[in-house]
Parts: structure tokens; sequence; C-alpha cells
């Protein structure tokens, strides 16, 4: 079978003619026999919110992660889900070299409730580091309970057999072998291995380590993959809610007469809770305009110019993440003391697809389909909001359109499900792009404050960071430096927000403002010693990973030491995230008269261990380094208060096609490591990389993002 042809059959196994709610006895009757799914769910998120009924645990059952047919066909079952990573494909191929079985016979199912073992959500880069071991390890004892019901069909000790591409042969006679196909037909297997086998070495890897294309590569450049405003079912109608106009609003009357007019439309009113539903789309976009509501107003006295002193003042607790020797030392020792502040603003996440669910109650069991990177998350929801019992709740998540952190949250999937409650239909609620930026839950705005100082001969001596509202990912000194201290500033448990509206992860969550500010910093201080920048870090530096990615990168790129500012443009920045260590280099041209940057070229180098699909690697870190350009040079919300002003595409500005610079990507080779994570890693730096290099061709230094002409052609003056 081809690996389009796979991807095909899981669409069409997991997506489509769901409308059923189709029950697990029915779907393993449809697959036919194999091994049984012995289904143990794991605990789902805020579990001790749930009654101890309903409360689940990690499955210690290796059936729960896959499914051998009759066919020999191999299910892969996992709760994380597809939104462009490419997990369809490396968890694949995990799968097949576990199980030694040809990767073509090996598909994936991902993201539902039903079928799949419980996951927290697919954020943290934590799919292949996180789920792939126990994905791994189960798959593992699985080939060992095949080799030992293979030994006793063939007459043969275990240690005699070898099992390849999903066949059980006797080494000694060659004739004498017996297909995974062949033992699992119409059986129950409920045998297990007291001694657990250790997972393949990285010596016998068939597939992983080789670059693989996505296998739903095809589904999504031809428009064949389906997401979730695709669906569709019989008797489905449409819905808008009535939104406030700002996150400090409250309903205080509405007069829906006007909505109740247009032909075709319902309105469902459940308290503050107002929509209008109707089998045409264009007929509730007419509605909701028609509803007439009032308001009262309670804003939070700060806007975008604003937010950077708000933070400052608030009344934060201050928690001392790292100390080491003594800051007043450090002064001492230090021949030039820097003091700098830097400046992150609010971003949205942006997806193409917005969030979007479809709901259906058929008897007393809700299906939802939902554009969301948490489907068990989405299913507590609707279990403590809506008081459906967990096993009556099932959530499908087709492919997802873009996440970034942005669809771990998932109200349009409670609110579709309440609707159908209501009204008995199926619901589809899809958030216009309006309502995508308005309900986003932003990467937070953020101050960092640095003081550090370096001795005549270029090495730190002090590292005092502090940072605002950002947390601490990221914020590790990294280098050697004997007296430093690391604070965080967050709000204080049980006090009311700081910021005005939602505020969450945004991919790779608040490393790249730590990131920014430390490679800043660090490379302020190597200018002011005279120093190289990469000769800087290298001379501070104790972290072997981090040496040898900035000596690949450097390699890589090409890179001439040279005194910064030196006129040429290049810039250097490294960091580390989702235990992945990254460098990066980055040439840019800078126009002096209108502060209009061009990055001319981007090298990047990342120790991530052991990686699973380098093809799938070298496209997170391409896709990390071309998101990133977003936050460095455009992307910001603006906003008063709780308005949030900026609702489009037309003020809120992503990278664009001719944006993209020459890309030159260096994954070192660890296989002999653990695999970490490669979804985020590469975007930490990049405004980092591209102010430092702004550094070097101008003599100006940015401390705020993002760095938009007018901003660099200010610093320009300043210089």
């Amino acid at each position: 079978m081809r690996k389009s042809e796979i991807a095909k059959d899981f669409v069409e196994s997991t997506q489509e003619n769901s409308g059923s709610g189709i029950n697990r006895r029915d779907f393993f009757r449809l697959l036919g026999g194999g091994i049984l799914i012995l289904f143990q769910p794991w605990n789902i998120l805020d579990v001790n919110a749930l009654p101890a009924e309903q409360q689940r645990s990690l499955p210690k059952d290796y059936n729960a992660f896959l499914h051998i047919a009759e066919d020999g066909t191999v299910t892969c079952y996992t709760g994380k889900i597809e939104m462009g990573q490419g997990i369809i494909t490396s968890l694949a191929m995990e799968m097949a070299d576990e199980l030694n079985v040809p990767f073509e016979k090996v598909k994936v199912v991902l993201g539902d409730t039903e079928l799949c073992p419980y996951d927290g959500g697919t954020w943290g880069s934590m799919s292949t580091r996180g789920f792939g071991p126990n994905m791994r390890a189960a798959a593992a004892e699985a080939r060992g309970v095949l080799l030992e019901l293979g030994a006793a069909q063939l007459g043969v000790p275990v240690s005699q057999l070898e099992a390849k591409d999903g066949i059980i042969t006797d080494t000694k006679n060659p004739k004498n072998t017996v297909t995974y196909a062949q033992l699992t037909k119409g059986k129950k297997i409920e045998k297990f291995l007291d001694v657990k086998p250790p997972v393949e070495d990285f010596t016998k890897f068939t597939y992983i380590g080789k670059p693989y294309k996505h296998v739903d590569a095809q589904l999504k450049v031809t428009g064949q993959a389906k997401y979730t405003g695709d669906f569709k079912l019989p008797g489905m109608v449409f819905a808008r809610i009535l939104r406030p106009p700002s996150h400090g609003a409250k309903l205080t009357s509405a007069d829906v007469s006007g909505a109740e007019k247009v032909e075709g439309v319902k309105v469902i009113r459940d308290g503050d809770f107002i929509a209008v539903v109707s089998e045409n789309h264009e007929k509730t976009d007419e509605a909701i305009k028609k509803i007439k509501a009032d308001y009262s107003f309670d804003e939070m006295k700060v806007n975008d110019k604003t937010i950077f002193d708000w933070l400052l003042k608030s009344d934060a607790a201050a928690n001392v993440v790292r100390s080491a020797g003594d800051l007043e030392e450090g002064r001492k020792l230090s021949d030039t003391i820097i003091e700098s502040e830097y400046h992150d603003v609010y971003l949205a996440h942006a997806p193409i697809e917005t969030h979007s669910a479809l709901a259906t109650i058929e008897g007393d069991k809700l299906t939802v389909w939902a554009s969301t990177q948490s489907p068990f998350g989405l299913q507590g929801g609707i279990v403590r909001e809506l008081g459906f019992p967990m096993d009556k709740v099932r959530v499908i998540t087709p492919f997802v359109g873009g996440g970034f952190g942005g669809k771990g949250v998932y109200e349009q999937g409670i609110e579709a499900a309440k609707l159908a409650k209501l009204i008995g239909k199926p619901v589809m609620v899809v958030r216009t792009r309006d309502e995508e930026f308005f309900y986003d839950n932003f990467h937070t705005a953020a101050v960092t404050k640095i003081t550090s100082g370096i001795d005549k001969t270029g090495m730190i001596k002090l590292w005092d960071y502090n940072v605002y509202y950002a947390g601490t990912r990221g914020a590790e000194t990294i280098y050697d430096v004997p007296n430093a201290k690391t604070t965080s500033y967050s709000g204080k448990r049980n006090a009311p927000s700081v910021h005005p509206f939602n505020t969450g992860a945004w991919r790779a969550p608040n490393n790249n403002t730590n990131t920014f500010a430390r490679e800043s910093q660090i490379d302020i201080m190597a200018s002011k010693a005279g120093i190289d920048p990469l000769e800087f870090r290298l001379k501070n530096l104790k972290d072997e990973k981090m040496i040898a990615c900035l000596k690949a990168v450097a390699d890589k790129f090409g890179y001439v030491p040279g005194k910064t500012p030196g006129g040429r443009g290049i810039g250097v920045a490294c960091g580390s995230d989702a235990g992945t260590w990254v460098a990066h280099m980055a040439e840019v041209k800078v126009d002096k008269s209108t502060g209009k940057v061009q990055v001319v070229r981007i090298a990047c180098a990342q120790d991530m261990g052991l990686c699973v699909n380098p093809e799938g690697a070298l496209i997170q870190m391409e896709g990390c380094i071309t998101m990133g350009l977003g936050y460095t040079f455009t992307e910001e919300v603006l906003f008063e208060g709780g308005n949030i002003l900026t609702r489009g595409f037309d003020s809120y500005e992503i990278p664009r096609f001719s944006w993209v610079p020459k890309i030159d990507c260096v994954i070192l080779d660890r296989k002999d490591k653990a695999p970490q994570g490669g979804g985020e890693p590469a975007i930490i730096a990049i405004g980092a990389v591209v102010s430092n290099a702004i550094h070097d061709a101008t003599g100006a230094r940015l401390f705020r993002t993002p760095l938009t002409p007018e901003r660099v052609l200010d610093a320009i003056r300043k210089t």
C-alpha cells in the first residue's frame, strides 16, 4: 500500500461517515479479528474536578496503543493530534521499527477519545519525546508476546526466531514461518510479559533516522484532507453566537426581534448565551448583526503603549528560580556593567483554520468533531460544563489547520455541544476571523531587565536576570557565570489577572522573549569587550551541546570572525527548548534611510537527540524560522483595555513568501541519544539573531520586538 493510500485510509476510517458515533464493539467488529484493544483510560486534565468513577489512569496494557488486523495491517493509536507537525508519519516509523513490520503496513489513528489512549494535549514538542517512548515500549512488548506465540506455533525456542516484515521465521529452518496476522486472527490476546523487553537498539533501525515525506502531504496539497469545518451531517445547522465588543464588557440587555425576523433563522437563548442558528450560513451572519445588545464596561486602563509600565507597576510575586555565587561580588569583579530592559508584545496565533466544532447527539451519545489540540481536555470540559457522563461523550479531532498553542483551548467545542443539546440538531460553530483574533489566548507581553558584568578579559562575572510575566522557559543563563540570579515575576495566586484578556502558550511559550533578551545582552557584552560574538559565547560556555551547535552552525554558515558592529550585518544567537539545543547565524541588509530590513540568509544547527524523521525535522526547523520572522518584524496585537483592535490579517501581518531567506539547517547526529522536541526550538532565537545582525550592520541596538522599520530607523538615529 502506498503512503498516500495509508493516509487516505486513515482519513476515511476516522473522519468520514462518523456521525453515527460508532461504538467500540462495532469498531472492532468492522476491523475483524486480531489483537483486542483493551482500553484503559489515562488521567484527564483537572482530574480532581471529576467524580471518582470518571477519573482515569495511564494504561499499562500494550494493546491500548496498537491493533494488528487479519491482513497484517497495524493501527497505531495516539491521543495526539496532527496539525502539520508530521507525527502521522514519524509515529508510524517508530511503530514499524519496534514491531518489525513494513512502514507501509502501519496507519495512525489520532485524537479520538473513544479509540485512543488518553493524552493531555499536543503541545510542548512532547509527541516524540513523551508519547513516543511509551508507544515504543508497548510495541516492544507486543513484539515479545508475538515471538512467544510464534515459538509455540512453530515448536522452536524464542531464541531461534527472527521477526521481520511482520513474519516470524525459524532461523534454522527459513521455510518454517508464521505471520503476525496468522497469530492474531480471530484471537483475543491477553498474554503479557513479566519482564518487559527493551526497545529496539538504534543500530537495528530500518526506518527511524531516514527521511520520509509526510504521508498526508498529497491529501493536503490536493485539498482532499478534511478539517472540522468540511464536515456535513443531515439536518446540520450553522450557528453564530453573540459576542461582546470587549473583554471588559458584560451584557445588560439584548433585543433579538430583528434576528427573529430573518427567514430560516432561529434564536437560541440560555441566560446571557445567545445564538442564531440556520441551515444557511449566510443567514446566521445576517441575523447576528440584527441583535441590538447593550453592555456595561469595566475596562482595565491599559493599552499597547502603556503595557510595559503597567506590568512593572503590578503587584507581582517574585520567585528566585536560580541563584549562584554573590551578585555584589560579581559587581566588584566586573570592569564593565551593562543594564538593559527588553520589551515583548502580545502576539496572536493566527492559524489559517479558525476554531471550529461540529456536535451531534444520537440517543444519549454526544459526538463532537473539533479543531483542538486537546480532544480529551474538550471531553472533560463537556462533562464538567454540560453534565454528560464521560462514556457518553466522544471527541474526534480531524486534521487541524495550525495551532501553535492557540488551540489548546476549546470553548467552541463546548458551545457546539451546548447548542446541540438545546436544539436537538447537529450544530456547526466556526469562528470568524474577527472572533479568532478576539478570543485568542495571546502570547503575553513581557518585560525583561538584565544587569550583567564582564571583566577585562571578556569573562562574564555578573548576571542578574529579572523577567516579568513571561515565565522561565528559556530563561536559563546557559553561560558559565559564577555570580548569577534569575528572578521570575508573575501574578499572585488567586489575584486578578494583570492582563486585560486571555494569554497562553505560543509556540515555545515565551522562550523567544527570554532568548531575545539574553542573547541581545550577550551580544552587547561581546561588543563592549571588543570580542567576536561567536568567540565571546564559546569563551563563556561549558555546555558541550551548545558549543557543538555553535561550531556546527558557524561551519554551515561559512562564518568569518569579526568584532561588532562591523558593517557586515551578521548575527549570532543560541538557546535551548524542549530538550533541544539550537544555534543560529543570520545575514541581513538594512536600508538606513527607511529602516527596512531584509534577511538574506539564516543557518540553524540543532541537537535534538535521536532524529526520527530528518525530513520532518527539517520542515519543522524551516517552519520555525519562517514563523519567527513574524514576531521579529511585524506581529503585534494592538488593544485598548479589553478591546482588541487587531482583528484580521489587514492589521496583523504574518510572514510572506517574499520574506523567506535562504535557509540552511544542520541536525547533529545523535542516534544513540533519547529523542527530543523538534516542533519549537528553531523559533526561539530568530528575534535575537536578526536584532544582533542589525546591530552589526548599523551599530543600532533594539530592545523591543517587533523590529519594525520605524523602530529600526529610530534606533539608527540614536546611535
